[in-house]
């Protein structure tokens, strides 16, 4: 199903999903304090907190061939504008990343977000 969506339309949708789950486990961790919660928030989806979970969870081998080549297709999104708080290479693994992440939640494979968020949550 996800391939009827774009990369781009992929990387939007998870950059959503990924800000909703970590909100949603901050504050089942405790967190009430909303500027707390604003900065924990901030640290885990940013472009560069992305783009390094990707990088560690890429290392220890722990995507699927599926989820590498929607992590690809993500990747290669030409987007016309870059933050200015990253470099083009971080904001491409990042939008990579995102871009799991939105095919996960279209293929209603949330339970293999979670995965991934129990897996980086401590880095």
């Amino acid at each position: 199903m996800s391939d009827i969506y774009s990369a781009k339309v992929l990387a939007y949708l998870g950059d959503a999903v990924w800000s909703l789950i970590i909100r949603e486990e901050l504050i089942k961790a405790g967190l009430s304090d909303t500027k707390k919660l604003q900065n924990e928030t901030i640290k885990k989806v940013s472009a560069k907190a992305q783009a390094s979970f990707y990088q560690y969870l890429h290392d220890n081998n722990y995507f699927n061939e599926e989820e590498e080549e929607i992590f690809h297709r993500g990747r290669n999104i030409h987007s016309g504008t870059i933050p200015k708080n990253t470099n083009a290479q971080t904001y491409r693994i990042a939008t990579g990343f995102e871009a799991i992440i939105g095919h996960l939640y279209v293929e209603k494979k949330e339970g293999r977000i979670r995965e991934i968020w129990e897996k980086i949550r401590t880095l």
